[in-house]
């Protein structure tokens, strides 16, 4: 936690691309610093921690998210509010998700998990069975025969 100021890894971007790499990056570096409680829903963290974690995070944010969050002061309120932010187009891209929209079965897979991982990042869970029941019911009909 010397230099706090350092970009340890690129701030959220408003258009949501690189959220999922961003949220893993943010979780990495905050338990590799003690500070990943402060994230958890029911920790015993600290104040210390608490604003750590507070400076720490925005600093990763894009200049827009700072801004419309900056009322903000816990770290959990504000990854919260993150997700939040981000889950509604993962939730649209899970339903509008087609195997037949893709040209391989690697590109499927690889959006598949994506969007999944979003999702269980943000505390919804998506079990294999479901991932089977979502490819398996957006195949072309002349193919499912």
């Amino acid at each position: 936690m010397a230099n706090l100021a350092k970009l340890e890894f690129a701030a959220s971007d408003i258009s949501e691309d690189n959220y999922l790499s961003w949220v893993m990056d943010a979780k990495i570096h905050l338990r590799a610093n003690g500070l990943g409680k402060t994230i958890v829903d029911g920790s015993d963290a600290s104040p210390e921690e608490n604003a750590k974690a507070m400076i720490f995070l925005p600093r990763h944010i894009h200049e827009v998210l700072k801004s419309e969050y900056v009322v903000v002061d816990e770290p959990l309120v504000l990854w919260k509010a993150l997700c939040e932010r981000y889950i509604p187009r993962a939730r649209y891209e899970w339903t509008h998700l087609r195997f037949q929209d893709f040209k391989t079965v690697s590109e499927y897979n690889s959006a598949m998990h994506r969007i999944t991982s979003l999702m269980k990042l943000c505390g919804e869970n998506i079990s294999k069975e479901d991932m089977l029941e979502k490819a398996l019911s957006t195949f072309h009909a002349a193919a499912a025969i």
